[in-house]
């Protein structure tokens, strides 16, 4: 949820960026009033509360004669304190569900509008030129033996994939360069579960809008992660950290899973968006202060990776209807894909501010006073999706793979990747 105290005392700003998201600023109105509710209701069972403990005192203290009366009075009392505390649980359910629909502040500079409003920041290396007609990254890993999407497909539906020999050498080899940085930038290894709780699942914002791309095991009441952004936000929830020795970062390598719900017709050749993919996932806790320049530094690790690989690509600016009920700002970097002729998103980082901690309960005591809600951010390093642009970028006229030099220690000293007979 956002800050209570800015939303009472600064409701203009919140309905500023609703509006930016185009959401409606009555949405701000909504919560106020459910807000005001919720504390009059609370106040008014207290009341009878407190009427209800000193009648009780009264009773005791009363003459034989006059505690029959005092006991109805008390018997009233008790069903009236009942009833007020049904409205404090009814208020209380009506304020979480107008202020769920209330999504993180966005941060100033943040382009307004949707997805096609975002704003190019800057672009790397030139798009790959050919003097052949290229393969697209399926019939490229075809060739190879490292994509099997016939097979995929029998064995899960559609969506599924194998990944064989080569390409399965190929992600591991992915993951493993970007876990070594990820090493040698601070960040502490986890592989964290895929299946979470709801209040984790909702505490990081992904049942809202987007619930329907989650996967709900209705017998156990857990959701498989999307991400492990999740179960990653979810490990210090309900707990006060310690930044003394700076910001607390993860990176978690996790098989990933996601419905693609609404996306039937996109895509669907490939791996480009797909139900089940492998991804390491760099994860920060940050005092609020830090959190911006935090957000730049995944972004700078996250070039580092593509500019090695010897990937063309640019960094945007997501508009803020693109965001996602918890980013406050949001970069992708996106790579160029020659046979689509498009940039494509691989990789993502938000700065989530303080809105997951204060739904996961997650602070920190600045200077030894009192606890306040940490950041919260998290950024790709390292996907199958990038297959794709490796695959397309660096393919030869005979179908053969030139392996990007800093790949090559992790493939065994493979220099090209060649078409299997």
């Amino acid at each position: 949820m956002i800050d209570l105290t800015l939303l009472r005392e600064d409701p203009e700003r919140v309905k500023r960026s609703q509006t930016a998201r185009g959401v409606s600023p009555e949405t701000v109105d909504a919560a106020l009033a459910a807000d005001r509710d919720r504390r009059a209701a609370i106040t008014a069972f207290e009341e009878l509360r407190a009427a209800q403990n000193a009648h009780g005192k009264r009773v005791a203290q009363a003459p034989k004669d006059d505690k029959a009366a005092l006991v109805a009075e008390a018997k009233d009392l008790s069903e009236r304190v009942k009833a007020a505390q049904h409205a404090v649980t009814a208020a209380e359910e009506a304020a979480d569900a107008a202020l769920a629909k209330i999504e993180n502040i966005v941060l100033d500079g943040v382009p307004a509008g949707g997805e096609e409003n975002f704003v190019t920041l800057r672009t790397h290396g030139d798009v790959p030129q050919f003097d052949f007609e290229p393969l697209d990254h399926l019939a490229l890993g075809e060739k190879l033996g490292a994509i099997d999407m016939e097979r995929g497909t029998k064995v899960s539906g559609s969506r599924f994939y194998f990944l064989t020999g080569i390409g399965a050498r190929l992600e591991l080899a992915l993951m493993t360069l970007g876990l070594d940085r990820a090493l040698a930038a601070g960040f502490t290894p986890m592989i964290p579960p895929t299946l979470v709780r709801p209040e984790v699942m909702r505490g990081t914002g992904f049942l809202g809008e987007h619930a329907d791309e989650v996967y709900h095991l209705d017998g156990e009441d857990l959701y498989l992660v999307g991400t492990s952004e999740v179960p990653l936000a979810g490990y210090h929830m309900g707990e006060i950290l310690d930044f003394e020795r700076g910001p607390k970062r993860y990176a978690g390598w996790s098989t990933c899973y996601r419905r693609e719900a609404g996306s039937y017709g996109k895509d669907t050749r490939g791996i480009i968006r797909v139900h089940q993919f492998n991804k390491l996932e760099m994860f920060v806790y940050a005092d609020p202060d830090t959190a911006e320049a935090e957000h730049l530094r995944l972004v700078d690790m996250q070039e580092g990776m593509l500019q090695d690989l010897g990937l063309a690509y640019r960094v945007i600016d997501v508009a803020a209807g693109d965001l996602g009920s918890s980013a406050a700002r949001k970069y992708d970097v996106e790579a160029w894909v020659p046979t689509q002729q498009a940039y494509r998103e691989l990789t993502s980082t938000s700065n989530c501010t303080t809105y997951q901690a204060r739904r996961l309960d997650i602070r920190h005591r600045p200077d030894g006073g009192k606890t306040q809600p940490v950041a919260t951010l998290n950024g790709t390093l390292a996907t199958t999706r990038w297959i794709v642009a490796l695959l397309e970028t660096h393919q030869q006229a005979d179908g053969s793979v030139r392996v990007p030099e800093v790949l090559q220690p992790y493939l065994g000293g493979l220099t090209v990747l060649e078409p299997i007979a």
